[in-house]
C-alpha cells in the first residue's frame, strides 16, 4: 500500500475543469482532496492565476512511479505543453510525497524540493490533513507558520469552486 500527496495546479483554459480531471482520474485511489485556492503564477509572473488543491490518494498497486505516471497521463489529457519552466500550463500534477520514500532520480525528487517554501502546497495540505508531516522536514503547519505572511496572503480560498 503507497500513500502519495499530489498538487494539481491549473492557469490555463477550463482552470476547475482540469482539475476535476485530475480529481477524476485519481477517483478510485482518492482518500481526501482539498478546498480549491487561487494563487499568483511562482518563478514566471506574466501569466494568469493558478486555481491549486492537493489530493491524498492511496493505492496497492501504485508505487511512486506509479503516480508519476498516472499524474503524466492526466495532464496529457488535459494538453498540458512544457514550453517553459514554471510557465503556463491547462494542468500540473506533481507528486509530493509518497510514504517516507526519498528519491533523487531527476525525474522524480522526493519528497517535491520545493515543498517546504510554497504556500500553493502547503496551505491545501493542511486544510485537508492537519496533522501532516513532510518527510526530512516536520510538520506542514509548522512549515506553515514560517512562511512569509505575503506568501499566505497570496493563496485566497475560493469556496465557490468545489472539486467534485
Amino acid at each position: 500500500m503507497s500513500r502519495a500527496v499530489l498538487s494539481l495546479g491549473s492557469n490555463l483554459g477550463d482552470r476547475l475543469g482540469h482539475l476535476r480531471l485530475a480529481v477524476s482520474g485519481f477517483a478510485a485511489e482518492l482518500v481526501a482532496a482539498s478546498p480549491v485556492y487561487e494563487t499568483e503564477p511562482w518563478g514566471v509572473t506574466d501569466q494568469p492565476d493558478f486555481l491549486n488543491a492537493v489530493i491524498v490518494v492511496e493505492s496497492a498497486e501504485l508505487d511512486h512511479w506509479g503516480w508519476l505516471r498516472r499524474g503524466q497521463e492526466l495532464e496529457q489529457q488535459a494538453g498540458r505543453r512544457r514550453e517553459k519552466r514554471w510557465g503556463p500550463r491547462t494542468l500540473d500534477v506533481d507528486v509530493v510525497t509518497v510514504d517516507d520514500v526519498r528519491s533523487d532520480d531527476p525525474e522524480l525528487l522526493l519528497p517535491h524540493p520545493g515543498t517546504p517554501s510554497r504556500a500553493t502546497v502547503l496551505i491545501p495540505w493542511l486544510a485537508v490533513d492537519p496533522e501532516a508531516e513532510l518527510p526530512g522536514h516536520g510538520r506542514v503547519a509548522d512549515l506553515v507558520d514560517r512562511l512569509p505572511a505575503a506568501d499566505i496572503d497570496a493563496v485566497r480560498l475560493r469556496e465557490d469552486l468545489v472539486l467534485r
